[in-house]
């Protein structure tokens, strides 16, 4: 997995907390709810990502 993949999994993560931030500081339920929905994405890749590492030689 290369460096770039994982710093782009991470930042989409951080978009998402600072869309669900947003959301709940303007009381947008749907910006919240992508800010959430993008941040389980990054986490999941991350994992992906974390896994994918494992099984490197």
């Amino acid at each position: 997995m290369s460096f770039g993949d994982k710093v782009q999994h991470k930042a989409e993560e951080l978009t998402g907390h600072a869309k669900e931030k947003v959301g709940d500081a303007t009381d947008n339920r749907d910006l919240q709810a992508e800010g959430q929905a993008d941040q389980t994405k990054g986490n999941l890749k991350q994992a992906g990502d974390k896994i994918k590492d494992i099984f490197k030689d």
